[in-house]
């Protein structure tokens, strides 16, 4: 999979064109709104990974945990244990949908690794490189609009 084609839970892939002009997921989702991709919860990214390593890490199948309606990859036992014991802690703010589409356009899209940041302690992925550089530009301001709206989100599907 190159970096321009995304797949958005079980839905067919988009290309970047295609994505931009909309990315809103189908209403059938997993009951607590994670975003998956290729089965597992933020893409088999380790979560966890984003804290101690201060990178993304793909997770290793042989080490994975359920939480919030999707399964988790982690690059260790440790990791895997880590998350499972305070997930609120690890897991990305949205649940993992792209920070600033949710502060935005009130609108759920998908993410890429690369582009995240952890603010005041907590995990914040993007769609893109741009949108990350348009969302580093006021991540506060992202942030209480995201913390506004996502309530909304979650009630509207």
């Amino acid at each position: 999979m190159n970096r321009r084609t995304l797949f958005i839970g079980g839905a067919a892939a988009l290309t970047a064109s295609a994505a931009a002009a909309s990315l809103l997921l189908p209403r059938k989702l997993p009951p607590a709104l994670t975003y998956t991709r290729d089965g597992f919860a933020i893409g088999g990214t380790d979560p966890v990974a984003y804290f101690t390593h201060a990178r993304p890490i793909g997770g290793d199948p042989a080490y994975t945990h359920d939480y919030a309606g999707a399964t988790w990859r982690f690059i260790s036992a440790l990791s895997r244990d880590e998350f499972a014991g305070n997930p609120d802690a690890y897991a990305p703010r949205y649940g993992g949908f792209c920070a600033w589409a949710v502060a935005a356009k009130s609108a759920l899209f998908s993410t890429q690794p690369d582009n995240w940041a952890i603010v005041d302690g907590k995990l914040y992925l993007n769609f893109s490189d741009e949108v990350q550089a348009d969302w580093d530009k006021d991540r506060a301001g992202f942030i209480r609009q995201a913390n506004l709206r996502w309530p909304r989100i979650v009630a509207s599907l």
